[in-house]
């Protein structure tokens, strides 16, 4: 086992490369830029901070918010000045560089920053007292023009040059949101199955959790329009952009749905009643139903079973509705199964082309113009 794992370590290591050697290739052009800039702007023949500048910003900045990269760069720009002014006040050593921390952090916090420019502030201070020997005389603006130098270079190099693909970021965010729903659901089937209510309550902490997700998944569409806006490169992926967008509103309704569905799941199982098996196959059907949304969103052209899914997961739950025994809590989660499957129903026609969803069809006429979901002889058992 331990000589399979060591020989497969040098592929997983090149694998790791190539995963990431396109941001290497674009940090070392931008410290290359900025080192030559900086010779053109100013008289230093070693401009080594423009470099630094430009790598410290652009690996910052990497899939932040145009906002957020200018907040990053600033602190750069702040840690560096101060820095510099005190070292040829009070030179380098352990205490000065305690103190330059804090002087340079007091300082972004002055100006206005938030926690990552006053982080930034603080870990140029510490580079150039690390590195920049002790000197006599007064503020040179060299150090001041070469970190902007750098983190001008960054801003344009991530911005304009080299942009992130705003569609692949956002499909790794919302592909992240569906391996975690489409998990959530199959674990409180299983948990209806086996009666396990320690299954469900860890279900419903990861259909809480998330929240994350979706969040970031908002986050990543943000970033990915303001990416789209400011690079010409990327300006034609607004359009994916813009349908992912439509289908993750509906998304979102689905994990809090799903949500409420967990929290309805493991209140029925501290009731002791066993759960219809059509209980537990509803549920497997809007995780399945959740797989093929994820393959629609990945390739809108696809065609999936979805529909059928989702109407299968409707009539199994409806199969086990009986007016003559009511019971609350199971005819609570017959309603969340329902209202998420035309969740999922209305996010797979969001990412057509030209399908809003449905936004203005009601929920019996989505479930209407299904397939027929082959469940017949079990609705009548």
């Amino acid at each position: 086992m331990s000589l399979t794992r060591s020989r497969g370590a040098p592929r997983r290591a090149r694998f790791r490369l190539r995963m990431r050697l396109w941001p290497i290739v674009q940090t070392a052009a931008a410290a290359v830029a900025a080192w030559y800039l900086a010779k053109l702007l100013v008289s230093e023949e070693r401009p080594v901070f423009a470099s630094i500048a430009a790598v410290i910003s652009l690996g910052a900045t990497h899939g932040r918010r145009d906002e957020r990269a200018l907040e990053l760069i600033g602190g750069v720009v702040v840690g560096i000045a101060v820095a510099d002014l005190l070292i040829r006040a009070i030179g380098t050593g352990p205490l000065q560089i305690g103190v330059l921390v804090m002087l340079a952090m007091s300082a972004a916090v002055l100006l206005g920053g938030g926690p990552v420019l006053v982080t930034e502030a603080a870990v140029s201070a510490i580079l150039l007292a690390s590195i920049e020997p002790a000197s006599t005389g007064l503020l040179s603006a060299d150090r001041l023009i070469e970190a902007l130098v750098g983190g001008g270079v960054a801003l344009g190099v991530s911005s304009l040059v080299f942009p992130l693909d705003p569609q692949l970021h956002v499909g790794r965010a919302a592909q992240a949101v569906f391996g975690q729903l489409g998990r959530s659901l199959e674990e409180l089937a299983t948990a209806l199955d086996t009666r396990d209510r320690e299954r469900a309550a860890a279900a419903l902490v990861a259909a809480r959790g998330l929240d994350m997700s979706v969040r970031e998944l908002d986050e990543a569409l943000e970033t990915g329009r303001e990416t789209a806006r400011s690079s010409p490169l990327r300006r034609p992926t607004l359009v994916e952009l813009d349908r992912y967008a439509r289908g993750a509103r509906h998304v979102d309704y689905a994990v809090r749905n799903t949500r409420v569905l967990a929290r309805h799941v493991l209140r029925f199982l501290r009731t002791g009643v066993a759960a219809p098996r059509e209980l537990s196959e509803a549920l497997r059907e809007l995780a399945l139903a959740v797989w093929a949304l994820a393959a629609e969103f990945e390739d809108p052209s696809r065609t999936t079973d979805l529909p059928l899914h989702v109407s299968r997961a409707a009539a199994y739950a409806l199969a086990t509705h009986d007016p003559a025994r009511s019971n609350l809590a199971l005819t609570e989660i017959v309603g969340q199964v329902r209202s998420t499957a035309i969740d999922l129903l209305r996010a797979s026609g969001a990412v057509r082309p030209d399908d809003e969803g449905g936004a203005d069809v009601s929920t019996e006429e989505l479930l209407l113009g299904l397939p027929a979901p082959l469940v017949g002889a079990r609705q009548a058992a």
